[in-house]
């Protein structure tokens, strides 16, 4: 299903690329912290960003933004060690670190023109 919010529908696929990552890393690497680790923050991103759809204010949708952000770069941080450490193939890698980033920079301008833009325009 998709909504007419390009970062929600992002952050939904992106949640869902983890969960069989993690699915992945329990099953054929035995690998259980890591996967942990990864799927709290990958679909930590997507819950902060439905929260954000659904912000009390102007500085509350800022807020569940920049929460969505810093759980986006702990992932990318997972995703490091993942392939760094030999677990996951350089393929694996950089399809799902380009979504990430991909992520990452929708945040980063939705949050820098949400604080730049004029305070009545959005509330």
């Amino acid at each position: 299903m998709t909504h007419d919010n390009l970062l929600y529908d992002l952050s939904k696929a992106f949640a869902l690329r983890i969960i069989k990552l993690h699915r992945y890393l329990n099953e054929e690497k035995q690998e259980k912290m890591m996967a942990y680790q990864i799927y709290k923050s990958g679909t930590s991103i997507g819950a902060n960003v439905s929260e954000s759809m659904h912000a009390q204010s102007r500085a509350d949708f800022i807020h569940k933004l920049e929460i969505a952000l810093k759980e986006a770069r702990e992932t990318k941080y997972w995703l490091e060690l993942l392939y760094e450490s030999d677990t996951i193939e350089e393929k694996e890698f950089s399809s799902i670190v380009k979504d990430n980033n991909v992520l990452i920079g929708t945040i980063v301008n939705i949050v820098k023109k949400t604080k730049e833009a004029e305070p009545g325009k959005l509330e």
